[in-house]
């Protein structure tokens, strides 16, 4: 039996990973999400005392339940040396320790993606025959590092640098079997190809990991910050709440539902209605003027990413019980500007007797004769990243990456018919939701996007090199 114990908590929504570690009745929590009462409900049930909350740095990407967390259990926080919270903590370096029960945990200054960032090395002293484990935050990912540009007073360059210095001189010289714990998975926005692995070992991304590859320094940093994606807008926000803590989430109020006319309202006066439905629904009949982000996938960082985080908003879903989850992930990226939900659904907007809007959907085979008989009449535009579009594209498409084409809507053409595609469709649905709040009417969305263009054996291309 392990005298150590690690759980996992992970957010799809955010692909972030969160962990409380415990020994002997005490436990740790690192990173925690801004919900706090996962930490609390596992503690009650194991017989836990949580004591110290570690922030392995300043997160930029979602708001962090320490300040709650320790006003509920009394616990000191822990963070890195430089962070400049504002809240009572233990400033850390290199070599500093906490020691509960036969958990051993040793702190490690790895600056590089902050400059405050720390790893956290443990060992289980009731097994000394048990691998260490790192807790390596956003310093070292499955399959990534992390991104190095999230710092006012210095170059992506200049934290790059550090970053190599922090994985060769520190992580890198752990043994090999040493296991890797990081704060974040697949599709978070603060690396670029991580793996859907939850954890690792040192040896395993010495050998694979593509960025720890790079034979120099000088080869690291421009193998990190060259064609490097502008870090979203509302980062460094987020960044700012966070050294300062989060409110508790028992203080955001209850949402009202609101008649179609108090929401038709509203929306002249500069709120923005979000249709949470699955995409066929939106399709189908939605409020005109609404953006579509589905309550599936990364909806929070979408949400975050495309409205802001201070944009007044309208809720649309079916099923009430699906507007507080709305309303609480919203909230974990710091987004609280709610004013209510629609009433009834999309039928109390029929009630009201207002107009729906509608995305019409097309085909991969209706695309493809389109594209054959009328090439000069359609523009297909693909919203991936262009790391998707590298590994193949629909023939002649444009590309925008959806966390750009608010900023990039004057490159489309407004006599063509513009079709939209992502790989499977969420996010053209977005996209396609964005284009018609924008007032480009003549859109339509691709079916299943480019998995199903790929699965009906259509032609594919590599990008042309106009392609931006």
């Amino acid at each position: 039996m392990q005298t150590v114990q690690i759980e996992r908590f992970y957010l799809g929504c955010l692909a972030h990973a969160s962990y409380m570690v415990a020994s002997e009745g005490v436990a740790a929590v690192i990173d925690p999400q801004r919900d706090v009462d996962i930490y609390l409900e596992a503690a009650a049930q194991n017989g836990w005392k949580i004591e110290y909350i570690i922030e392995t740095h300043v997160h930029a990407d979602f708001v962090s339940g320490h300040l709650e967390l320790a006003q509920h259990t009394g616990a000191q926080i822990y963070l890195g040396a430089g962070s400049g919270a504002e809240f009572p903590h233990i400033a850390v370096k290199d070599g500093d320790s906490i020691e509960f029960g036969q958990c051993y945990l040793r702190f490690l200054q790895t600056p590089g993606h902050t400059l405050e960032s720390i790893c956290i090395l443990m060992q289980d002293r009731g097994q000394p025959e048990r691998p260490a484990a790192v807790f390596t935050g956003d310093t070292l990912f499955v399959g990534d590092v992390g991104r190095p540009d999230l710092s006012p007073t210095h170059t992506p360059q200049q934290l790059a640098a550090a970053l190599y210095e922090s994985l060769h001189k520190k992580l890198l010289t752990l043994p090999d079997d040493t296991e890797i714990y990081p704060a974040h998975g697949a599709g978070s926005l603060c690396g670029r190809n991580m793996s859907l692995e939850s954890s690792s070992t040192i040896g395993k991304q010495r050998h694979s990991n593509y960025a720890l590859q790079a034979r120099s320094s000088e080869e690291f940093i421009h193998l990190l910050t060259d064609n490097l994606a502008a870090a979203p807008e509302y980062f460094a926000r987020e960044v700012t709440l966070n050294r300062k803590g989060a409110s508790q989430l028992s203080q955001l109020p209850r949402l009202a539902p609101l008649p179609a006319a108090e929401v038709h309202h509203l929306q002249n006066e500069g709120a923005v209605v979000l249709d949470t439905r699955p995409s066929a629904q939106f399709a189908a009949a939605h409020v005109p003027g609404s953006i579509h982000i589905a309550l599936t996938g990364q909806y929070a960082s979408w949400a975050a990413r495309i409205l802001g985080l201070d944009t007044p908003l309208i809720i649309v879903s079916e099923d009430p019980g699906s507007v507080r989850e709305s309303q609480m992930r919203l909230a974990r990226v710091g987004m609280e500007s709610v004013a209510g939900y629609l009433e009834d659904g999309i039928a109390g907007w029929a009630k009201g007797g207002f107009d729906f809007d509608s995305i019409p959907q097309v085909a991969v085979v209706d695309l493809a004769d389109l594209l054959n008989n009328e090439p000069d009449q359609v523009r297909v535009l693909d919203v991936r990243e262009m790391a998707e579009v590298e590994a193949g594209a629909i023939p002649d498409s444009q590309n925008i990456p959806l966390g750009k084409l608010k900023a990039r809507l004057g490159e489309l053409p407004s006599e063509k018919l513009i079709v939209v595609h992502c790989k499977s469709g969420y996010r053209s649905s977005i996209a396609a939701s964005i284009l018609r709040h924008a007032g480009i009417r003549n859109v339509v969305n691709l079916m299943g996007g480019f998995e199903a263009w790929k699965a009906a054996g259509l032609p594919c291309t590599l990008p042309h090199p106009a392609v931006a």
